[in-house]
């Protein structure tokens, strides 16, 4: 996986689309600059980073969907990535930073205007395995960057 790499960090003050920065720092508690409006559903401890794949959404593309890159409402979404491989406690580094994948995000009314005709259950873990944005709780925190790599830790 050396061609794994951090393709885009996603914030917003609350809601999709998320937008791109080159650069953030990421605390325990999420990516500065970024907030949620549903505290029930997202954020907190075990929810402080949301990742997606970025050949997940160029697949999505492919079948007319009109997601983009934030759209779905990840923080970082990264390249190179076997998505297959990334469940719930594995570790995921971006340079400094780490992540214990904790969850399966479940998809919700919200990224609706990303699908073709409001099939958002399209990223959904449950009907369709593989294909769901991920949660994860930050095990060291720090700064990270567009380009930085990548590594999976099962």
């Amino acid at each position: 996986m050396s061609d794994a790499f951090l393709h885009s960090i996603n914030v917003s003050e609350g809601g999709v689309p998320k937008l791109p920065r080159s650069s953030c720092l990421v605390r325990s508690t999420g990516l500065d600059g970024d907030r949620q409006r549903d505290l029930r559903h997202h954020g907190g401890p075990s929810r402080a980073v949301s990742l997606y794949s970025l050949q997940l959404i160029q697949t999505l593309q492919a079948e007319g969907h009109p997601i983009s890159v934030g759209s779905i409402g990840e923080n970082v979404t990264l390249s190179g990535v076997p998505w297959t491989q990334l469940r719930p406690g594995v570790v995921v580094e971006l340079g400094a930073v780490w992540l214990v994948l904790t969850a399966h995000a479940h998809p919700c009314r919200n990224i609706a205007g990303s699908f073709r005709d409001g099939e958002f259950m399209r990223v959904s873990e449950k009907l369709h395995p593989g294909w769901s944005r991920l949660y994860a709780r930050v095990e060291r925190e720090g700064p990270i960057q567009v380009g930085d790599r990548v590594r999976v830790v099962p």
